[in-house]
């Protein structure tokens, strides 16, 4: 009876139009058609399983890389009492007790973490706070300890930071890389990392924070792709002199001495340039008289592939200023100044801080150097000083332990500067973001080479998955198959890329794609943003709606009109009955020029839901005040795909 069964599959199979192999024609006994020769017999077709042999990543992994604890003297001064070991086992998912007392958890852990602890003082405050003996032996050190012991740990606090500030603060409690309790700390790091790190399910990455010119936020994030028995061959890079230096291009120099010394890597993540007041996408190097050539322009690119684009001071996407027709430029902005609020903003300055911007002046530098300083990719983090990665509006920790949740957090001060006047309140921080990594493996090289790659997005605390793939032969038929990546992957590139010569008579063509997050609004709209160089050296820019949800139509002015808002502001909740859980499409550039330098990004936009003031507002029972929305929709930022003639 099995003899004969297999005898008819076989000679079914035959029938239904298919070549049989000639391994299988060998026989028809069930009993002596081996597994090695039915393996022979299907190698000459194509697999039924269309997940088998798939060689691409298949999901984003969600983290943050840019995360402080209390072993940064800031946060520490300002009351972060949680360790390295503590922001990792909140990122797993586990809850924690915070700064103030509170119990935390995320709705869900978090795949990559990156505790990136300032360099400079690395350390210095959690011995303040323990007392330990090398603090209390100096006179300032003890009066400071013995204020914090007798609950004037805010006093202290403000002495602390005035005395960095104004030169002041005791040499002997300043933590550089050559003592002792510098480089202590720094392996208790290391150690925490490598403890935490747990390959295909959860990666801790080595980093620290290099803080140059403090007020004016030109910092990077250096982040380790090796383990401790490599990383500990060589400390922290600071700022201070003679062991640092403030200059970015020195940290270059750092890094790239590194690897030549341990064989390892690295690179930099550029954050927060909206407050750099104009610094961070330089043409004269900040700080010098020195311009920016090639030399920059060429370390540059090689070190720094990704730019965080979101974070709690602000949105650094675009500003309404330089993109006054884009009517989604300047969400969650920070214009007011600098990082302390020293020295006001000027609209000149603007140019040199949003990421729109600094990849048009990246296209300028490319054809006068030859080289793109600005290609970078694009990520979001949250720049959090209390070891909680904690970005969700209805789960938001603040930014320092003064601003973890309570009754006053919506009228208390997070800046003001006697001098400019300048005022900012708590409700003016954000809750963002997440960098978002298309990894095949969660393993700390899988990721960091997806980052040296760009294959990366920002997010603003939203978990949504997005691709985006542009080519020259995507059709609407690549938009109707359930796993656009194989079409992507196979016809294109993905974000982060790079598209080769226009074939004659062709014009790019995207892929784009977007899921909304599990468990968390629909999505209103995918856009492409791009920008280009033309024939007289200027830049320009244009906004595309792509795809949206919905049954609307593109109006006059040429715009989607709004998809509307379900948000119930009293009660700080929401519907998803407005727009749509994915959007997908294929889009080709109606205005194509093959002798522009060009670059394309994708912006996917949820539909509106509540701010996190207004959960604020709600839970306490206050009156939400007037000056913040009370709701916003949360985006996704794409690395761009560039094209150059």
């Amino acid at each position: 009876m099995k003899k004969t069964s297999a005898t008819l599959i076989i000679a079914g199979f035959v029938s239904l139009g298919s070549a049989l192999p000639a391994a299988a024609q060998e026989t028809t006994d069930i009993g002596t058609l081996t597994p090695e020769k039915a393996a022979k017999a299907h190698s000459a077709q194509p697999n039924y399983s269309p997940y088998a042999g798939r060689n691409f990543p298949t999901r984003p992994l969600f983290g943050d890389t840019h995360l402080h604890t209390a072993v940064s003297f800031d946060a520490g001064v300002f009351g972060a009492r949680l360790s390295p070991r503590d922001a990792y086992r909140f990122a797993k998912g586990q809850q924690v007790t915070t700064n103030t007392g509170q119990q935390a958890r995320l709705s869900r852990a978090l795949d990559f973490l990156v505790v990136a602890d300032h360099s400079d003082n690395m350390g210095m405050f959690p011995d303040l706070a323990a007392g330990k003996p090398n603090i209390v032996a100096d006179p300032q050190g003890r009066k400071w300890y013995e204020m914090i012991m007798s609950g004037k740990g805010q006093e202290a606090a403000l002495q602390v930071i005035g005395a960095f500030s104004d030169g002041s603060f005791p040499k002997a409690l300043i933590y550089a890389p050559d003592t002792a309790a510098f480089k202590s700390t720094w392996l208790d790091t290391i150690e925490a990392a490598d403890e935490n790190n747990d390959p295909g399910r959860f990666t801790a990455f080595i980093g620290y924070e290099w803080t140059a010119q403090g007020a004016y936020n030109i910092h990077r994030n250096v982040i380790y792709k090796d383990s401790g028995e490599t990383a500990r061959q060589s400390l922290p890079f600071t700022t201070a002199a003679p062991l640092g230096s403030p200059r970015e291009t020195d940290l270059w120099k750092w890094m790239a001495d590194y690897e030549a010394k341990t064989g390892g890597d690295v690179l930099a993540i550029a954050h927060n340039g909206n407050v750099s007041n104009g610094l961070m996408f330089p043409l004269i190097q900040p700080f010098t008289d020195l311009p920016v050539d090639k030399a920059y322009a060429t370390a540059r690119h090689k070190w720094e592939p990704i730019y965080e684009a979101t974070q709690m001071k602000g949105d650094g996407e675009a500003h309404p200023f330089l993109s006054p027709n884009d009517e989604f430029a300047g969400f969650e902005k920070w214009d007011f100044g600098n990082l302390d609020a020293s020295e006001a903003k000027k609209p000149e300055m603007l140019e040199h801080e949003y990421a729109r911007s600094g990849l048009k002046l990246g296209l300028k530098m490319e054809k006068e150097f030859g080289v793109n300083p600005f290609k970078f990719g694009m990520v979001g983090s949250t720049d959090a000083h209390t070891g909680l990665a904690a970005v969700e509006e209805d789960n938001f920790f603040g930014k320092v332990a003064p601003m973890e949740p309570s009754s006053e957090r919506l009228t208390n001060v997070f800046v003001k500067n006697a001098k400019t006047g300048i005022v900012v309140n708590d409700r003016q921080v954000v809750s963002a973001g997440y960098a978002a990594v298309w990894a095949s493996e969660n393993t700390r090289e899988s990721i960091f080479e997806a980052m040296e790659r760009r294959e990366t997005y920002a997010t603003t605390g939203t978990r949504m998955a997005v691709r985006f793939f542009g080519g020259y032969e995507f059709k609407d038929a690549d938009a109707q198959n359930r796993s656009p990546a194989v079409a992507g992957y196979s016809k294109g590139v993905p974000m982060g890329g790079d598209l080769g010569a226009a074939p004659e008579g062709k014009v790019p063509t995207f892929l784009v794609a977007a899921l909304k997050d599990p468990i968390g609004a629909n999505l209103d709209r995918y856009q492409i943003v791009k920008g280009w160089l033309d024939d007289k050296g200027e830049t320009h820019e244009q906004v595309y709606d792509v795809v949206w949800s919905g049954d609307r139509n593109v109006g006059a002015d040429g715009k989607v009109p709004s998809v509307g808002s379900t948000v119930d502001i009293a009660n700080a909740t929401w519907t998803n009955t407005i727009g749509a859980p994915e959007l997908i499409a294929v889009w080709k550039d109606p205005d194509f020029d093959p002798a522009e330098s060009v670059f394309y990004y994708g912006r996917v936009i949820e539909i509106p839901t509540p701010r996190w003031t207004t959960y604020d507002a709600k839970y306490y029972g206050h009156k939400l005040p007037e000056d913040v929305l009370p709701s916003i929709q949360e985006r996704a930022y794409t690395s761009p795909i560039w094209y150059t003639p």
